[in-house]
């Protein structure tokens, strides 16, 4: 109290006129004020494509193995991992035109198919890619290059000094165009929207590392505003919402949620 409470209130019993009505205000929005680019882009700094996706196994396995993992492996990550795990969640799969201009269509659900996240890639252990923070292009499919060099510690600070994390591969921090939210929906339980988008994505994320052998983990835990002003975001038109993350698998154990060595036999987690 107050923030959340006044977030809770504040969002609740929006009262939603008739949908014909809604969809013809919208057009007429979008005549003489179109939505905002529905995918972020770098025209003038190197770029890395990305390789195809890998093909992955049978979804039910997959969603009686996710975990969330605390403890990883020295081994790097392939690139090849890299590209299936941010294509399978955040690339646009197509676009479809529609009267109040394009949108794009993913593998996770997103309000009024605005996909107001973004996504940047933190990368510390991964085979062909250098250590820094890359902006993942979703219609390219390509990693661009913003900040080069990434110690243990400054992304220890990033995730708010959650040390069991230190040894991961790779971090994406997602964040939040909130202006094409807003755009579509001009009322207060958009951001309860934002919010339920970015955890759509990360168990798209979870359950793609999964399926690929390696060990994910997500936290809300963060250095918003350090993370935000390395990456030369303002945290207000676009802000740091959600992070997830993955390594490889330490040997010899079937999971490890905790930082040191430890295993729960036949858990039902």
């Amino acid at each position: 109290m107050p923030e959340a409470a006044f977030f809770h209130f504040a969002t609740k019993d929006v009262r939603y006129g008739p949908q014909r009505a809604m969809d013809e205000q919208l057009a007429r929005k979008a005549a003489t004020d179109p939505a905002p680019p529905p995918a972020k882009t770098y025209a003038d700094l190197p770029r890395i494509a990305l390789p195809a996706e890998a093909d992955l196994t049978t979804l039910a396995d997959v969603l009686r193995a996710r975990r969330t993992w605390r403890r990883f492996d020295a081994r790097p990550i392939e690139l090849r991992d890299i590209a299936t795990l941010v294509g399978l969640t955040w690339r646009v799969q197509r676009w479809v035109g529609t009267g109040v201009g394009r949108c794009a269509l993913k593998t996770s659900p997103s309000g009024g198919a605005r996909h107001p996240i973004e996504a940047y890639l933190l990368a510390r252990h991964v085979n062909g890619l250098a250590q820094g923070c890359y902006h993942y292009d979703s219609d390219a499919h390509a990693l661009v290059l913003l900040k080069r060099g990434l110690t243990a510690g400054r992304l220890d600070r990033y995730l708010a000094g959650q040390s069991c994390y230190a040894d991961a591969g790779a971090v994406v921090v997602m964040t939040a165009v909130f202006a094409r939210a807003q755009w579509r929906y001009e009322f207060p339980r958009a951001y309860r929207v934002v919010l339920l988008d970015a955890g759509h994505l990360c168990q798209t994320f979870c359950l793609v590392a999964t399926a690929l052998g390696l060990a994910p983990f997500c936290t809300a835990a963060l250095a918003d505003s350090l993370i935000e002003r390395d990456l030369g975001l303002d945290g207000v038109t676009e802000s740091v919402i959600y992070a997830c993350g993955v390594g490889t698998r330490p040997p010899g154990v079937d999971w490890a949620p905790w930082p040191t060595a430890f295993q729960i036999p036949n858990s039902t987690f």
